[in-house]
């Protein structure tokens, strides 16, 4: 017998919405913030893949391990590949798996071990196709598949689930940043391969003011058309920590920052050194006297960056640049491994 499913296959995604959704017909579960991860198991052959299609499967030797030692033999599951971290994860950490040498991988694989949070089975361990059946078969078969085969394991997880929105609120709330947000599912569909209907995604946004410390112009025109943003460390040294380009591209603006241009703009780390996030435009950028300072919007602040761009939110005369400091992203840790045990 063969899997009715096969790699690549495209997986459910979730439609970008402000609040939770209410009612009866929504089941929660806590965003994660990792890789998401399909996987395959047809006899001895175990592969992951990744949300775009690609194989994961060689980043991660101690989960393909563990997956093929499970009772089942044949399944498909879909879920989040997480590196767990002082009671969170660490997304720095999973990135570093992606790496081209093998036995960096295998160190890495013994130093951070990396776990599977499952939160959808698309085809059972008897090889019946699920993704036909509502959200609300599939997690009771979920359920079972995870009691059966995954129970004496710490390195495959349930994620948990609830139709209570109060439970929701108070992942967002009470979690807060270690957590990337809440899906809500609706339990009467089935599993929509490709397209965002029936899953929704609420991420957590919050606010930072910072020092604009530079700026790029906009590719092909002479207009400003990303902020580069700063924040000061307790030695007082202002380190770039990522962008904003939704700067209204006017050339009032582009006026009045070209004449505040000036070295070195940021006096710690700066854009276009050493870092993973480099690329050939991190030269092309302007340095700016620290007079201008801007709120904005960021989902994830990790390594003394914000993971994404961020969106501007309002410029703030009436904030000194001084006073945007790394300390007012420090995020209280929670432990979000226990969530996952009560999940178990």
């Amino acid at each position: 017998m063969s899997l009715p499913l096969h790699s690549p296959y495209t997986p459910m995604e979730a439609l970008s919405v402000d609040t939770i959704p209410v009612g009866p017909e929504w089941q929660y579960e806590p965003k994660w913030d990792g890789f998401r991860c399909l996987v395959f198991r047809d006899g001895k052959s175990v592969e992951f893949q990744s949300k775009a299609g690609r194989p994961l499967t060689r980043y991660f030797p101690e989960l393909v391990d563990v997956v093929r030692d499970l009772k089942a033999e044949r399944f498909v599951l879909d879920g989040e590949i997480v590196v767990p971290d002082d009671g969170g994860f660490s997304f720095d950490a999973l990135l570093q798996r992606i790496h081209p040498a093998a036995s960096r991988i295998k160190m890495l694989a013994a130093e951070t071990p990396a776990i599977l949070i499952a939160f959808d089975l698309l085809v059972n361990a008897r090889g019946a196709l699920l993704t036909p059946r509502p959200l609300q078969e599939r997690r009771k078969e979920l359920e079972d598949f995870m009691h059966k085969n995954a129970g004496g394991t710490k390195q495959i997880r349930l994620s948990p689930a609830t139709p209570r929105l109060a439970v929701a609120k108070g992942w967002l709330k009470r979690v807060g940043s270690a957590l990337d947000g809440v899906i809500a599912k609706q339990r009467n569909l089935p599993y929509h391969s490709g397209d965002r209907n029936g899953m929704q995604k609420i991420k957590n946004y919050r606010s930072a003011d910072c020092v604009v410390g530079g700026f790029r112009y906009n590719e092909g025109k002479r207009v400003v058309g990303s902020l580069l943003l700063g924040l000061y460390d307790a030695a007082g040294l202002l380190h770039h920590v990522g962008f904003t380009s939704s700067v209204a591209q006017e050339p009032a603006i582009t006026k009045k920052l070209v004449q505040h241009i000036a070295a070195p703009g940021f006096t710690g780390n700066a854009p276009g050194g050493p870092s993973r996030w480099s690329t050939s435009r991190s030269a092309k950028w302007r340095p700016l006297k620290p007079k201008f300072v801007v709120e904005v919007s960021y989902d994830h602040f990790t390594g003394e960056r914000f993971r994404h761009g961020t969106r501007l939110l309002r410029w703030r005369p009436d904030k000194a640049p001084r006073q945007c400091t790394m300390d007012q992203l420090l995020q209280r840790k929670t432990n979000l491994m226990s969530l996952l045990d009560r999940a178990t």
